[in-house]
This record gives C-alpha cells, structure tokens and sequence, in this order.
C-alpha cells in the first residue's frame, strides 16, 4: 500500500514509495473530478530539502494516514488532457493543449500570438525553464516584468544552468546608461501641445502622440527619427495621417524635438536608437513579451543583445494594443526581413483557445473584433481570428444605466472587494470614477494590462468617448457581429481610421 499521509503543510500529502524514499502529492479539481498530482520524490526522508516545503521539518511518526486525500482548498485546472498526464508548474499546475504542446516543443525563432488567457506567458515561461546561459526576458511593462519573475519562481524553482533577467523595457535601457531627464509621458505631451494647437491648426493630441512614438521616432529601426521627405512619402496604411496633413505634422514634430531638450525629456524611441552601438551580445535567448507594445526601435535593441539571431521568443497580440505606437505585424515582418534571415510566417503560431475568460465575456470580446473587421476590414492576417473559450464558467456581461441609484449599488458591493476593478477608457477618465466608487482598484486601460480580477466593472467606457465610438460603429450591421469566422479581406478605404 502507498501508505498516504497528510502533512501540516499547505494542502500537501506523501506518499511511500519505499523505506526510505517518499512522494509528495496535491490535489486539484477539473469540472467535478479530483486530480492528483505527483509533484516530487524526496529522498532519504530529507523533507527539508523539498523545494514546495520551504525547509519544513517533518516527522514522519506524527503524521496520520488517511484513506483518501480530501480536495480541500485544491486548486482548479481550467484544463487536463484526454490522454497526456504530464502536467507544469508555475505558481497554479497547469496542463497544455495539443497546439500549446506543439508550440512548447518548436525550435526558435516564434512568434506567439493570443488573446489574454490564451496561455501564451504560461507557456512562454514553462519554455524559458529548459533554456540555459544568459536569458533576457523583457516587456514594456514593469508592473508584469515582476509579475512573470513571480511566477517564474514560484514554488522555489532554481536552475543552476541559467541566468535569468526580468526587465522592464525602461531597465533595460538602464543597464547600458540611465537616460538623462524623465521619460516624457502623454499628460506632459498634452500640456506642452496645448500651447500650439491653433497656430498648426491640429486638434487631437492622442493621434499626435502616437504618431510621434509610433512612426516618426519607433517606426524606423535605422534611425533616430524619419526625415521630412522620408515621413511625406510614407503608404497611407504606414501613417495615423493622411498625406495632406503630414506636413503640418512634421513641423509640429520639429518643435517637439527642441522641447524634449528644452524640458530635460527623452523619447524613449531616440534614447534607444542612441544606445544601439553600445549593446554587448550577451543573451543566450531573448523573451519579448506583449511585443505589440514596442517599436521597432525599441525591439531592435532588446534583440541586439543576442549572441545569436533568431534565438528568441516573442509573445503578443494586435487586438491588445493600448500603447500609442501604431503597432502591426505588418511592420514586424519588414523588420525581420531587413534584419533577420528568417520567415516570420514560418515562425507564427496562433492560439484561439482561451482558458480564462468565460464564454460570455470571450462572446463580448469576439464581436468586438467583428465590429472592427466590419468597420476597417483585415488588418493584416495575424489578427484575423476568433478567441474560443474553454471555460466551464458561463460568465455574465451586463449593461446596466448610469444612474445615481444604480451607482450607490454598484459602489455599496465593491468598495470592500479585492475581486473586482473598475475599468475607465484613459487616466483623465479616473477621478470620475474614483469619485463614483471608493474601491482604490480604479485603473485605465492602459494600466490594466496584464492585472486579473474577477469581475470587471467598466465605467463610462463608451460615454467618456460617444462621438468617437459612433464613429467606429458608422455602417456596421447587426448581421456583421453574428458571423463565425472572418474572412481576411482589405478595406476599401485605406484612408478611414
């Protein structure tokens, strides 16, 4: 008999295997069923050097053996393989499916692309366990740079044969020289654009700001900025603007310039194009993770540091861009076929199973999607898929009015929850809300990326921006949301936004 005991010790169990060797299980659940999971053998009864136990001491003659374990606390697989027992563990055990088991064992170089919840960091740091030397694992974000440190050492995981670094991409440029000044932000940018909107005639500072990060300072990976004859004879599919606006653009840009020196500002684009001659290949493999979050600029010099091209993973998805930096794979492509000798469509894979969001919120989320591949058309062919979720939760979505009575409700239920976040469309959207909600989990969409809540209340989303969603919306049908697949076609108009 396997003589299995419980220990003290978060929900584990041991069984025995011989007289002086162990093996310690835990229990998880998948749609009503218990799982067991066989974490680790110990051997010689040396529990305290059990990488789950946390140096516990245990004493084998005080524990009690019980007939079945319970599934007390155990944590939920969203999913478990027909046939494959093997599982991975991150800080929750998870299981892959066949087109992530594919994915986990391709060569590099590869591009992952999926919806949040499609698994795709999971994977990317299961992946990361089995490289060794120097790896850089880098995103735009700081707040998930330390979330995906966290969970790549969960349970105490170590691996002596690697050295793994986990960066923000503003660290990054840290470690070759902190850039002078503060990094200039869109509240700074607004504030600064204010003082020339009449004489240029140019009315929108988020168009503005994102044509400066996106285009004329990240689009180019070769230099600092484009030129005036280079940025004037951009396609119009490779421009926020249209070609008649574009010189009252690039002027506005040229004063930009002389203002970042003039404020102590940087772009981070230029600051990482300055900094691309001083990068020592030192990485053994680079993750990019949420790449359609950077520019060229910026992913040139995260892959520069490579003592080998092509040894890198990069995770992302063009449904998810919430930075202003005019983001397509399109433009990734050319990027790699400048730069690399590599087909990046040889190299993309797609996952359309998602295993975090329920069905009504993946349903929300998918015509969505339709709704803007009616509107613009394809994008480009990366982005031209439905999610599928595989989530045994129904899920709700409710639109309810924004009404005082509702309000208080709404306010009275959450102040005190940690599972519910209140969304706003940007940060000058938040001190509405905040003054709405007394919960302190107010974010943007933009500093929502990558947190898991829950519930999600979104507040004002479309009202805080009426004219132009109905804009988006102009000459969408009701039938356009109810198809099925999407077929990749181009917009007629390549000049509608």
């Amino acid at each position: 008999a396997a003589q299995v005991k419980k220990l003290a010790q978060g929900g584990f169990y041991r069984a025995r295997l011989d007289d002086a060797n162990r093996l310690l299980l835990r229990i998880a659940r998948h749609r009503g069923e218990t799982c067991l999971l066989l974490l680790e053998i110990i051997e010689n009864h040396a529990y305290e050097k059990s990488r789950f136990l946390r140096g516990a001491a245990v004493d084998e003659a005080r524990l009690v053996e019980v007939d079945a374990p319970e599934a007390v606390d155990a944590p939920t697989l969203p999913y478990v393989h027909p046939e494959r027992s093997r599982f991975h563990l991150l800080d929750k055990p998870l299981c892959f499916d066949d087109a992530q088991e594919a994915l986990f064992r391709l060569p590099p170089p590869l591009i992952v692309v999926g919806s949040a919840g499609s698994g795709k960091t999971a994977l990317t740091l299961e992946r990361m366990k089995h490289l060794e030397g120097e790896v850089l694992y880098v995103t735009l974000s700081a707040y998930l740079a330390e979330h995906a440190r966290s969970l790549y050492r969960a349970h105490h995981y170590e691996n002596p044969r690697q050295e793994v670094d986990f960066l923000a991409f503003r660290e990054l440029l840290e470690t070759i020289e902190d850039p002078p000044g503060r990094e200039v932000d869109f509240a700074a940018f607004r504030a600064w654009f204010e003082r020339h909107r009449r004489a240029l005639g140019l009315s929108d500072p988020h168009r503005l700001f994102e044509e400066f990060r996106g285009v004329l300072t990240g689009g180019a990976a070769d230099k600092p900025w484009l030129s005036r004859a280079d940025y004037l004879a951009l396609g119009v599919r490779q421009s926020v603007f249209t070609p008649e606006e574009r010189g009252k653009v690039y002027a506005l840009f040229e004063k930009y310039l002389l203002w970042l020196t003039e404020a102590r500002l940087y772009d981070p684009n230029i600051v990482a194009h300055s900094y691309l001659a001083r990068v020592d290949p030192r990485y053994d493999f680079v993750v990019v993770d949420e790449v359609q979050d950077f520019t060229n600029a910026q992913l040139s010099l995260a892959l520069k540091g490579l003592r080998r091209a092509g040894h890198f993973l990069l995770t992302g998805d063009a449904n998810q861009v919430v930075h202003p930096n005019f983001f397509s794979w399109a433009g990734l492509r050319r990027l790699f076929w400048q730069s690399e000798d590599m087909d990046p469509q040889r190299a993309l894979r797609i996952l359309a199973a998602n295993y975090r969001n329920s069905p009504a919120v993946t349903a929300l989320a998918n015509r969505c999607i339709k709704l803007k591949h009616a509107r613009f058309g394809s994008v480009d062919r990366e982005s031209n898929y439905l999610s599928t979720s595989a989530s045994d939760r129904a899920g709700s979505v409710e639109l309810l009015p924004a009404k005082d009575a509702v309000l208080r409700e709404l306010d009275a239920r959450t102040r005190q929850s940690a599972r519910v976040a209140v969304l706003v469309l940007r940060d000058e959207d938040k001190p509405a809300a905040a003054s709405r909600f007394r919960t302190p989990l107010v974010f943007s969409v933009r500093e929502a990326k990558g947190l898991e809540y829950e519930h999600a209340l979104l507040f004002n989303l479309v009202s805080s921006a009426r004219a132009a969603f109905a804009e988006i919306a102009r000459g969408v049908a009701g039938a356009d949301l109810e198809r099925e697949t999407l077929d990749y076609a181009r917009a007629k108009d390549k000049t509608d936004k």
